[in-house]
């Protein structure tokens, strides 16, 4: 239905069935009708009202107070604390003015809710805002903070971008045959740039944007970003907006490989959706600028400035897993857990009418770990599974989670009873906080010696973030923070490296210590500093517990290497790597092979096709033949430049 008519039909239904409920305005906001009432009061008290307009003009409907009987912003925080008790531990209360939303953070949520809801109604009675009251993170994010402030600042940008959007992606779709077709644009029998371009007759939805952490300056062009010159995306003939043709980008999860150049979209004018989950938004922030402060800072080429990591802010739409949305005329989004990091997400594309569906694994565990859930794989109907192969070699079987976590129990103790100390290369987001949790846990239970554990990196924003997203972890680690209160990321064993000299003293130390530091590929970040120092000597240990890409320098060093050529103050070192050097499967935020044919062979009903793609050539290869199999069903390991119609 076009954008018009879905607000006319819209205005009617509503004139119709809530003629006194004083509307005044509609609008459309990304893939949302947003109406606007001076009697929220009427809604509250007619929900059905809502959900037969919803259904009859097939859209996601939002009811919000008209900004002019809100109660100014100061006023009704000054309200809010009279009304609320003390010992409700009120941390924050904020306010989002689009919404109509005040959100309440409290460390007793149910004593600001009050008997039967008394103390909520109360406010939203005084204030005119709608309130919302969520338990106050036990860690403070910075970059959650400045995320709120930030688009508080652009919400009138904001606001004009949503209207575009919700205008471009209301057009009727294109009369004629309907087809649905996939091209291979980056991390296909590879790891890294991953970017798969999904098209309809209608639509052309870019799935993630990622750049490849192994590549370097010196090698051929494109080696380190997503064909994206191809003519199904990038458009020759208009330079000003070459990627006009694109609706929408979506997200899976926030490592580089998956994020890092959706940026680069804005700097070549995109103007479309950015979709992707709420702590994903902040946890890919919290990276680029840190991918960019590090490139700066070592001479790197970068593709695109901070000012296109705020455009992608801007037009980025979050949606929660299990919330379906439509993201082009033709296509509906929703997202499920991936159990890979925090926020990752499987990604269900309903095509037309039930006329064919496809899903996107991203990065998926399909195990319970410390942190999530098992990657979720029910789905009403899926015809193809694009998936992920990063572990999917014939002889790519990981031990159990707990098996791993005595490994790493026994390298650490072996290294202090020599006197050395344990360095290990982590990725910011999720290895780093499942071994924080594995360590802190033995630490506690007395099966390790309370030893200093330094956070080096961007670690310790990335666990006050996770701290933001409660909903997003798993029960047990959600009871163990909230009803135990044993919050094992506050434990006095961590401490942050936030300054150069902090660093040094560290480094320096003469007893034992335990750092975990970024890049978890040791193809740049901090991890570098302690690496130079302290790999000549044999006490020490360095530990991997993620993925090593091929060409990084974790991938050299647990391959063997012995000396390398490294810079120090400007001048080139030799290092002679003599420490020890473990790998611990296990950890991984990945499937194994064993996972990954479960995580297909438990689906019902069962797919049609699977095509692998993140994964070394052989990997890849593998996994399908073994699907196959397996299965019976078609399976294609594509390559870069590939495309495919899947019907």
């Amino acid at each position: 239905m076009p954008w018009e008519d879905i607000l006319t039909k819209t205005q009617e239904l509503l004139n119709e069935y809530a003629p006194k409920a004083e509307i005044t305005d509609i609008d459309l906001e990304g893939p949302l009708v947003v109406v606007y009432t001076m009697d929220m009061e009427f809604f509250a008290e007619n929900p059905d009202v809502i959900k037969k307009i919803a259904h009859a003009v097939r859209r996601r409907i939002s009811i919000r107070p008209d900004p002019k009987t809100l109660l100014p912003e100061n006023e009704a925080r000054e309200k809010i604390n009279q009304i609320i008790p003390e010992e409700a531990g009120v941390k924050d209360v904020y306010f989002i003015p689009e919404t109509g939303e005040v959100i309440i953070e409290a460390e007793a949520p149910g004593i600001v809710i009050g008997k039967e809801g008394e103390l909520l109604n109360k406010i939203k009675k005084e204030v005119k805002w709608a309130p919302r009251v969520v338990r106050a993170p036990p860690l403070k994010s910075r970059i959650v903070k400045e995320m709120r402030e930030y688009l508080k600042i652009v919400r009138d940008d904001r606001r004009e971008i949503l209207r575009n959007i919700g205008r471009r992606l209301n057009r009727p779709p294109r009369s004629g045959e309907q087809w649905v077709r996939v091209v291979a644009l980056g991390g296909y029998r590879e790891v890294g740039r991953s970017s798969t371009l999904l098209m309809t007759k209608t639509s052309r939805i870019l799935v993630d944007c990622g750049l490849n952490v192994s590549a370097s300056d010196s090698d051929e062009p494109w080696s380190g970003t997503p064909y994206l010159y191809m003519p199904e995306v990038w458009d020759n003939t208009d330079p000003e907006k070459p990627l006009k043709y694109l609706d929408a980008v979506v997200v899976t999860h926030a490592h580089l490989d998956h994020v890092g150049l959706v940026p680069m979209l804005f700097k070549h004018n995109y103007d479309g959706p950015v979709f992707m989950t709420p702590p994903t938004r902040d946890l890919a922030v919290m990276l680029l600028i840190d991918y960019l402060k590090v490139a700066q800072a070592e001479g790197r080429k970068v593709p695109f400035e901070s000012k296109h990591i705020k455009e992608m802010i801007k037009h980025t739409i979050t949606l929660k897993y299990g919330v379906t949305t439509d993201i082009s005329p033709d296509v509906r989004l929703t997202f499920h857990n991936a159990g890979h990091i925090l926020g990752s997400a499987v990604s269900h594309f309903h095509i037309g009418d039930g006329f064919y569906n496809v899903v996107i694994s991203g990065d998926i565990k399909y195990e319970r770990s410390w942190l999530f859930n098992p990657a979720h794989n029910k789905f009403p109907r899926v015809e193809t599974v694009i998936m992920e192969s990063t572990y999917g070699g014939r002889e790519d079987f990981q031990p159990p989670r707990r098996e791993a976590a005595e490994r790493l129990k026994d390298v650490v103790q072996r290294t202090f009873e020599k006197g050395g100390k344990v360095l290990i290369p982590v990725f910011a987001v999720g290895r780093s906080q499942e071994v924080m949790l594995v360590l802190e846990s033995y630490m506690r239970s007395e099966e390790l010696p309370t030893i200093p554990i330094y956070l080096d990196g961007m670690i310790w924003e990335a666990t006050t973030i996770h701290a933001a997203y409660p909903e997003y972890l798993n029960k047990d680690l959600r009871e163990l923070i909230f009803q135990k209160k044993e919050n094992p990321f506050l434990s006095e064993v961590f401490h942050r490296v936030e300054a150069p000299e902090r660093r040094e003293s560290v480094i320096s130390s003469s007893e034992p210590v335990i750092v975990l530091s970024t890049s978890g590929m040791m193809n740049g970040g901090p991890v570098l500093e302690y690496f130079k120092h302290w790999a000549d000597d044999p006490r020490n240990t360095l530990v991997f517990v993620g993925y090593q890409a091929e060409r990084t320098l974790g991938r050299k060093v647990q391959n063997g290497l012995k000396e390398i050529t490294m810079s120090e103050h400007g001048h080139p070192i030799k290092i002679s790597i003599d420490m020890n050097v473990e790998t611990i499967d296990g950890f991984s935020g990945h499937s194994d092979r064993r996972q990954l044919i479960q995580f297909i062979g438990s689906m019902n009903p069962k797919p049609e096709r699977i095509i692998t793609c993140h994964g070394e050539e052989s990997k890849c290869i593998d996994l399908a033949i073994g699907l196959h199999k397996r299965y019976g069903m078609e399976t294609i390991a594509m390559k870069n430049l590939d495309a495919l119609r899947l019907k």
